[in-house]
């Protein structure tokens, strides 16, 4: 079974899973998961925001679809545990000496046009390493660019042209986009994709463009019809909850 089944049943329940699937308790304080997206953001030459925001997007999926999170594999037990609960993740910047240093911990680093993103393995928030813990979180942004048209053999990831977020929180909400659209596909899409590196454009709709294809009430048939799934975000930080933030679709 795929270590992102649990996240489909949650999202997917007209796919008739497991009930058993489907649980999300509320963990205690010292129980809570949360998967570390470190961003790179060197001072003299910043990233463009959308090349990180693919970057982080790639990458966390990349952590999930490992084979070292497979079933028998030394990340599966972890990856399994956080998937199970609520797909938290925490962007964090670093540049210089603490970049190369956060390349010890175990995961996945994703470049995109110059763009780096290190995603880890999810662990328990309370036993994050103090080299990892002491980077900072806030102050994580940078300007919007202008990507030019997304290409058309990768999937969209939709920013809600109506929300303004970090570029921190965009790289969260955007890795829980491509983590949700790979536990809907099935084995030939995600090797599919797989050949492409898990790539995809992130890219800002017109208002217009984003009620089109929002599921609203129907997920599953939007799904279906036009193969779009949606982040509902829940509220912890910046958005209030149940606010879709990204729209993905695959092609």
């Amino acid at each position: 079974m795929s270590v992102l089944a649990p996240l489909a049943a949650r999202y997917a329940y007209w796919l008739g899973l497991p009930a058993e699937e489907t649980a999300l308790p509320e963990a205690a304080p010292e129980e809570v998961r949360a998967m570390p997206l470190v961003l790179r953001l060197e001072k003299a030459e910043p990233p463009g925001r959308t090349a990180l925001l693919e970057s982080a997007a790639t990458a966390s999926l990349a952590v999930c679809l490992d084979e070292r999170a497979q079933p028998g594999g030394e990340w599966h037990d972890a990856v399994r545990r956080w998937v199970s609960g609520h797909i938290r993740k925490v962007a964090r910047r670093a540049r210089g000496a603490h970049w190369e240093a956060v390349q010890r911990f175990a995961g996945v680093t994703v470049t995109v046009g110059g763009a780096q993103v290190r995603a880890l393995v999810p662990s328990r928030v309370v036993d994050m390493p103090r080299d990892l813990a002491r980077l900072q979180i806030s102050g994580s942004d940078l300007p919007p660019d202008e990507p030019g048209p997304a290409p058309q053999d990768v999937p969209p990831l939709l920013l809600n042209p109506e929300v303004g977020m970090t570029v921190g929180k965009a790289a969260a909400q955007v890795g829980h986009a491509t983590m949700i659209l790979a536990s809907l596909l099935g084995p030939a899409e995600l090797a599919s994709w797989a050949g492409r590196g898990y790539a995809c454009a992130v890219r800002t709709p017109s208002v217009a463009q984003w009620k089109q294809l929002h599921p609203g009430d129907d997920p599953a048939g939007a799904w279906r019809s036009r193969r779009v799934v949606a982040v509902r975000d829940a509220g912890f930080t910046e958005v209030d909850p149940g606010t879709v933030t990204v729209l993905a679709q695959w092609l």
